[in-house]
């Protein structure tokens, strides 16, 4: 049998809600690999979960697809690239939903797996069981879990491991909550609830690839290159990390029939994933968001020339391994073996990153990203965190606005936050704007306790340093560079 055969006669065992970039040059590439190695043998049916989609362009190529994966392999500029032959067809629910409910019935499935953004795992008023299909994706989920259950007459082997990749906190808890929501709010019964909670598992997971997707401005010489013409080629960086948190019954299901460990991929079964995600959260999150305004200010437009500029280098680098990294508490080789990675993700030349794009709401990633550092290390040394202080003063340096930008003036619809915020430090500036006002402006913004949720100035010494820090980005054009690099 020729492995074009092989592959079309594996059963599809996942139902896969979502057919963008991320889950194909993630999940189903992780499938792909398993095949290729014998340990799963099953494939993925993809359902498209909003009206329109990719579902006629992924059946136009039999659910074929390239993926290419570049970036730095021992500091030198690696690209692998991999036909994926995993995924089997993808349904349209809104067109053909007959289609869609029978592969709720198909007896070989055994995964659901789903990236609906953010706001997918959400209760919908008004959504019905007879809708054709349910707007949201929960009420979708429980309507094709009633299919199943009722179609199997309630059969306890036919439950499903549901592993959403969606990028909130304790995703599959709240998925299975808003299903119970809906199974009650619908009268579906007391024997059908029982059902999911018996013969269903929820996991909880992180998920880490940058996927950049479609390569519009390459595709023409990257077509030269492969020889054939994809309209579903991804790109995407080479690093991947997926921590699936579960209860020991569901790790032992997932690790005998999709075992990832035995392929060398970077999948993480645990019991708790908390770790995990403040490891990603404080390193990876809090080192772009410690650098991007400051490398802004002083001229920079992306990560990469960030890390082309010796000064910011070593500015993350003093932030993430001295002052980020002892404070937390997974193991240290750990930790640092993460941060390199972040560094060569960083210096990734295949992947051009907007220093504006990371600086999106950076007051409120501040808060959840560098601030907990902050308060860590003092609570633990002392003291004041250099790098990580100086990094709050480029915030309120960037806040400004209509200033200066590596001696440029820069718009003031550059800074992209919610307009109250964005009003209130607009208005702290233009009352605070002389060199010998510097101190009260900064404590007032450090006492907005609803944007911190504490009173900064009770920090020692915290209010002093980040106004010492914010004189010197304006005493002249090239002020931010300078401090930062006489500082460091």
């Amino acid at each position: 049998m020729t492995r074009e055969a092989r592959i079309k006669n594996l059963p599809e065992k996942v139902l896969q809600f979502g057919e963008g970039n991320f889950l194909r040059a993630f999940f189903d590439h992780m499938v792909e690999i398993l095949n290729e190695n014998g340990y799963f043998n099953g494939r993925v049916a993809v359902v498209q979960p909003i009206a329109n989609g990719l579902a006629e362009t992924i059946n136009a190529q039999d659910g074929m697809y390239t993926v290419l994966l570049r970036g730095l392999e021992n500091q030198q500029p690696t690209v692998h690239k991999k036909i994926v032959t995993s995924v089997s067809r993808c349904i349209n629910p809104y067109q053909d939903f007959e289609t869609y409910k029978e592969a709720m019935r198909n007896p070989d499935l055994r995964f659901i797996v789903s990236n609906t953004t953010e706001a997918g795992i959400e209760y919908r008023v008004g959504d019905s069981i007879t809708d054709k299909p349910p707007i949201s994706f929960p009420a979708k989920i429980t309507a094709l879990l009633h299919e199943r259950y009722s179609f199997f007459e309630g059969d306890s082997s036919k439950g499903l491991i549901f592993i959403p990749c969606e990028l909130i906190d304790y995703n599959g808890t709240k998925l299975k909550e808003i299903v119970f929501q809906y199974a009650n709010e619908w009268n579906l019964g007391s024997n059908f609830i029982e059902w999911i909670e018996k013969a269903n598992h929820f996991t909880n997971t992180l998920v880490d690839r940058i996927v950049t997707g479609y390569p519009k401005d390459e595709i023409e010489t990257l077509t030269q290159e492969l020889g054939y013409e994809d309209k579903l080629l991804v790109a995407a960086e080479i690093f991947h990390f997926f921590a699936i948190e579960a209860s020991p019954e569901t790790m032992d299901i997932i690790n005998q029939e999709m075992p990832f460990h035995k392929v060398g991929l970077n999948v993480i079964l645990t019991d708790n994933a908390t770790p995990y995600k403040q490891r990603k959260v404080r390193i990876l999150n809090g080192a772009h968001t410690m650098s991007v305004l400051a490398a802004f200010l002083a001229g920079h437009n992306t990560v990469g020339e960030m890390m082309e500029d010796p000064v910011f280098v070593q500015f993350l680098r003093k932030g993430v391994f001295d002052e980020i990294i002892p404070t937390l508490d997974m193991e240290l080789e750990d930790l640092t073996s993460f941060a390199e990675s972040v560094f060569d993700r960083f210096a990734n030349p295949y992947i051009k990153h907007y220093l504006l794009s990371i600086a999106l709401n950076s007051v409120a990633k501040y808060k959840t990203r560098v601030l907990p550092s902050i308060l860590e290390y003092h609570r633990r040394t002392g003291k004041l965190p250099e790098c990580l202080t100086m990094s709050f003063a480029a915030l309120v340096a960037f806040y400004r606005g209509g200033k200066s930008r590596g001696g440029e003036p820069i718009s003031d619809d550059t800074i992209q936050d919610d307009p109250e915020i964005v009003a209130f430090f607009k208005e702290q500036w233009e009352q605070w704007n002389n060199p010998e006002d510097i101190h009260k402006l900064v404590t007032n913004i450090l006492a907005k306790i609803e944007y911190w949720d504490i009173d900064l100035n009770t920090l020692p010494g915290f209010a002093d340093k980040v106004t010492e820090y914010l004189s010197g980005f304006f005493s002249e054009p090239e002020g931010v560079r300078k401090t930062i690099g006489y500082k460091i």
